[in-house]
């Protein structure tokens, strides 16, 4: 019997669903843990549990996991999503008037500020093309999974500037390094 071919991606999607399969199963076996493991927990469960921890973040282009993307990670602090029709709550200004200010074309796909840190831990935003990578940042970190994006390539940064773009969601690690998560 022969098999269809399947491309990388459709390769690492099976491997994926499969995987679920596998951690499924543990969750419905009562022994699936996301914390870090009883002592007591098998090197079976210790490696089911870590193949669930891997699979809990929703994949995006830039995330890190294939191969070719070995660039380092860039930790953010927050980022900011600027669309035409769309602009961030409480941002009083029009797309066209944002990307005018910021020296941008309005592109119709829009723009990601990713706000981080460069040398000397100077506040930094960086106007990049990666709006698809923005959202699976968002979507993870709605449900408080810690993960960043690598660092763009430079065809995919139109600027950076001095200073952080406000009106910004921060990500789960701006939060701790600025210290607004509040005490318990």
């Amino acid at each position: 019997m022969t098999r269809p071919e399947l491309s990388e991606l459709d390769h690492l999607r099976e491997i994926e669903r499969l995987a679920a399969a596998v951690t499924n199963a543990a969750s419905a076996e009562g022994w699936l843990s996301f914390e870090p493991e009883a002592e007591e927990a098998t090197h079976l469960q210790r490696a089911v549990n870590a193949l669930a921890r891997a699979l809990r973040h929703y994949h995006f282009p830039g995330d890190g996991c294939l191969d070719e993307e070995d660039r380092p990670e860039l930790k953010l602090v927050g980022v900011v999503l600027l669309r035409p029709g769309a602009m961030p709550q409480g941002m009083t200004e029009t797309y066209e008037q944002a990307c005018a200010r910021l020296g941008v074309e309005a592109r119709p796909e829009g723009w990601a500020l990713w706000n981080t840190w460069g040398d000397e831990d100077v506040r930094v935003t960086m106007v990049v093309t990666a709006v698809d990578t923005t959202e699976g940042l968002l979507a993870n970190w709605s449900r408080s999974i810690a993960i960043y994006p690598v660092t763009p390539v430079p065809s995919q940064i139109a600027l950076v500037q001095h200073g952080w773009a406000a009106h910004m969601t921060f990500s789960p690690f701006g939060v701790r390094k600025l210290g607004l998560g509040g005490r318990p």
